[in-house]
C-alpha cells in the first residue's frame, strides 16, 4: 500500500507491506520513495492511446528511506501477535510510548501497515497505520520519534486486553485492516486529521452492511516536540454503500478549506481483482460544518457505540457526504486510453486506489482550481495507493516471486475546483 504527498514537482511514495508472494504478511520494512515528475496537462477533447497518455505525466525516481523505530531497529509489516509493554523513550523523557505493536515476544520490532502521510516543514513526518491503529511521528533520517494512541473506543480489544492482530477480529476497537487508512494537515491551524476506514467493531464494523458510519478525528500539533498530538475534535462520516447495502470503505482524505475535506471511497475491482468491472470508485467532499463534535465524550467509551446494527445514535448529527469525482467515468477514461471492465490488461483501471494530492493550477483567472493527483499501489505526497506488488517478475526479501499477473502502479490526474476560500 502506498500514499503520496505532493512537493513541487517531486512526489513521496509511501510503500507499506504487501500481502504478496504467500498472501500473508511479511518482514518488510516501512519506507517511502521521492519520484520526480513532469506534468503536461491535456485538455483536447480527442482520445489519446494509452502510450500518448502516458507522456502527459513523466515519473523518475529519485531515492528510498527506510523506516525504523526507537532502538534503531527495522520496522516490520509481520501481523501483529504481539504487544510491547508502554515505555519512556529518547528524546521525549517525559512522555511515553503507549502499547506498540509487535510480531511476537521473540521478534519485537515496532509492526506497521503504513497508509497515510504528511511532511512538516522541518523535514519530519506522520504516517497513520492500520495495525494500531496509530498515528507515528519520524525524523528526517526515517527514526521514530512519537507514537499517538486514539482513543479507547477505537484501541482494538480482545476480552478486554489489547490484542492488534488482523487475524481474529477484536471485540471492540478497529476492525481487522480498518485502521487510520487516511491522513491530512490543516497547516493553517496546525490540525492534523486521520480517519478510519470504516466503523469500529461496536460501531458496526463487524459487518460490510452496517460499518459505513466512520469516525474522523482532528488533532492539534501546534507544539509537537513538547506535546503529543491532542484530540480536539472528532466527527462521524456516513460512507456511501453499494447497491447490496455493503459500504465502499475510504482510501484517503485530504484537506480543502475549513470543514470541507476530500475522501476517496471506492469498491475492490478492477486490474489485480478477479472482478474486473468496477462500479464505484469517487473522490467525493466530506462537509463537517454542521456535524456534532463527539470528542471527550461518552462515545470515546467502546461501551457506547454511535451505531447500532447500522443505525446512527439520535443524539448525533453526522458529516454531510457529497459525491464530487467519478474516477470511473467512461469518457474521460477513455481520452486517456483506459477502460474498466474486460478486457484485463494495462490500459484496464486499477483495482485499488488510495492515494489525493492537490496542486494549485496557478491561474489568476480560477484561484480555486488544483491539479488533483490520484495513485494506486503508491503514495503521493499525503496519500497512497496498494496493488500488493503484483508482478511476475518479482523479488521481496530476497526471494523472486511469481504473482501471476502483473499490474502496474497508475497515475491520473485531474483538474478540479474546489470550494477553498
Amino acid at each position: 500500500m502506498c500514499m503520496y504527498e505532493f512537493i513541487s514537482g517531486r512526489l513521496l511514495l509511501f510503500i507499506s507491506p504487501p500481502l504478496y508472494p504467500s498472501d500473508t504478511t511479511i518482514n518488510y520494512q516501512g519506507r517511502q520513495h521521492e519520484i520526480d515528475f513532469i506534468l503536461n496537462p491535456y485538455y483536447s477533447s480527442e482520445n489519446l492511446t494509452f502510450t500518448q497518455a502516458q507522456e502527459t505525466l513523466q515519473l523518475q525516481y529519485k531515492k528510498t528511506l527506510l523506516y525504523t523505530d526507537r532502538r534503531n531497529v527495522k520496522t516490520s509489516g509481520l501481523d501483529t501477535l504481539g504487544v510491547r509493554p508502554a515505555e519512556f523513550g529518547f528524546p521525549f523523557i517525559a512522555v511515553a510510548d503507549p502499547v506498540m505493536p509487535i510480531p511476537n515476544s521473540t521478534f519485537s520490532h515496532l509492526s506497521m501497515d503504513n497508509e497515510g502521510l504528511v511532511l512538516n516543514t522541518d523535514g519530519t513526518f506522520w504516517v497513520s497505520d492500520e495495525y494500531g491503529p496509530y498515528i507515528y511521528r519520524f525524523d528526517s533520517s526515517g527514526g521514530l520519534m512519537q507514537t499517538t494512541q486514539p482513543p479507547e473506543a477505537i484501541v482494538p480489544r480482545i476480552n478486554g486486553v489489547v490484542n492488534f492482530t488482523s487475524v481474529t477480529g477484536p471485540d471492540t476497537g478497529r476492525a481487522g485492516n480498518q485502521g487510520f487508512e487516511c491522513l491530512t494537515v490543516d497547516e493553517s491551524t496546525n490540525t492534523l486529521w486521520a480517519m478510519l476506514q470504516s466503523a469500529t467493531i461496536q460501531d458496526g464494523g463487524s459487518d460490510k452492511s452496517t460499518s459505513r458510519f466512520t469516525r474522523l478525528l482532528a488533532y492539534g500539533i501546534s507544539l509537537p516536540l513538547v506535546l503529543r498530538p491532542v484530540l480536539k475534535a472528532e466527527f462521524v462520516v456516513p460512507l456511501p454503500q453499494n447497491s447490496k447495502g455493503n459500504t465502499l470503505a475510504s482510501s484517503e482524505i485530504h484537506f480543502v478549506s475549513e470543514g470541507i475535506v476530500l475522501v476517496l471511497s471506492r469498491d475492490g475491482n478492477g486490474h489485480g481483482d478477479d472482478t474486473t468491472k468496477s462500479k464505484f470508485k469517487s473522490i467525493d467532499l466530506i462537509d463537517i460544518r454542521n456535524a456534532t463534535d463527539i470528542h471527550g465524550s461518552k462515545f470515546d467509551s467502546p461501551t457506547h457505540p454511535i451505531a447500532t446494527n447500522g443505525t446512527l445514535d439520535s443524539s448525533i448529527t453526522p458529516a454531510a457526504y457529497i459525491e464530487f469525482l467519478d474516477m470511473i467515468n467512461t469518457t474521460q477514461l477513455a481520452r486517456f486510453g483506459l477502460h474498466n471492465g474486460d478486457p484485463a490488461d494495462a490500459t484496464l483501471i486499477d483495482a485499488k486506489w488510495e492515494s489525493i494530492a492537490l496542486a494549485p493550477v496557478g491561474d489568476p483567472k480560477f484561484p480555486h482550481d488544483f491539479f488533483l493527483f490520484t495513485a494506486v499501489n503508491a503514495i503521493i505526497i499525503r496519500r497512497q495507493a496498494d496493488n500488493d506488488f503484483l508482478t511476475t517478475q518479482g523479488i521481496s526479501l530476497g526471494q523472486p516471486y511469481n504473482a501471476g499477473i502483473d499490474n502496474d502502479n497508475q497515475f491520473m490526474v485531474y483538474r478540479v475546483t474546489l470550494p477553498t476560500k
